[in-house]
């Protein structure tokens, strides 16, 4: 049943930030629209294949426990507000206010490629850590350990990498130039939230601090 309702909630999310795209935009025939309609729709296909076997992360992703970070919660809730001003603000540059402009087929694909890139590498770390919430805490209950596998073994947070990536192809999929503020903005809190996170790993997980020894990059190989 979580499964059924964590894809249902997949769908009408997409359903939802499609809508305000194409009502900023102010019509339907918005190429680009239809584009970021189709690539959600596939990327929430994507992350609906790669967990549905695993009950026990879906229950913590859709219902986490105790102790999430109060920092963490007022993050999450900046960075919502980023997407969909991302969205507001592409519908209204590139849909309404230059509706005859052309579309770049090479930026839009560099865009959707972008996208389905990071979701990739989203899913790959997700699928090699168990503990992967959807909010910062440490997951006693759950017997909460280091990970240090797979693409962990290269940066210590993959995930936000994955994120990071994926946010930057939007602008480029809806051929949009303001959209480039607000997903600026979202980067910049990701960042802050990957630092965060990291700091309290070391805190408060076991192991952490050896861990970071070992796998000396935050999220950039060779540069944080």
């Amino acid at each position: 049943m979580e499964k059924i309702k964590l894809l249902l909630r997949g769908f009408v999310t997409v359903f939802i930030f499609s809508a305000i795209l194409f009502l900023c935009a102010g019509r339907l025939n918005y190429l680009q629209g239809w584009i970021f309609l189709a690539v959600n729709i596939l990327t929430t296909w994507m992350n609906y294949f790669e967990i549905r076997h695993n009950g026990e992360l879906i229950n913590e992703r859709s219902k986490p426990g105790e102790g999430t970070k109060s920092w963490d919660k007022i993050i999450l809730g900046l960075s919502a507000m980023m997407y969909v001003s991302t969205i507001i603000l592409a519908g209204f540059d590139a849909g309404r206010f230059h509706p005859t402009l052309e579309i770049n087929w090479y930026i839009c694909i560099t865009g959707i490629l972008m996208i389905v890139t990071g979701q990739i590498i989203f899913l790959a770390a997700r699928s090699q850590n168990r503990f992967f919430s959807s909010v910062v805490r440490i997951q006693k209950e759950r017997g909460h350990v280091v990970c240090d596998a797979g693409l962990y073994k290269l940066i210590r947070h993959p995930g936000y990498l994955g994120m990071a990536i994926s946010l930057m192809g939007l602008p480029l999929l809806t051929s949009s130039f303001w959209s480039v503020i607000p997903t600026a903005l979202a980067i910049i809190l990701l960042l802050i939230r990957t630092s965060l996170e990291d700091k309290t790993l070391q805190n408060e997980l076991d192991g952490y601090v050896e861990y970071t020894l070992k796998t000396r990059y935050r999220l950039i190989p060779y540069i944080w």
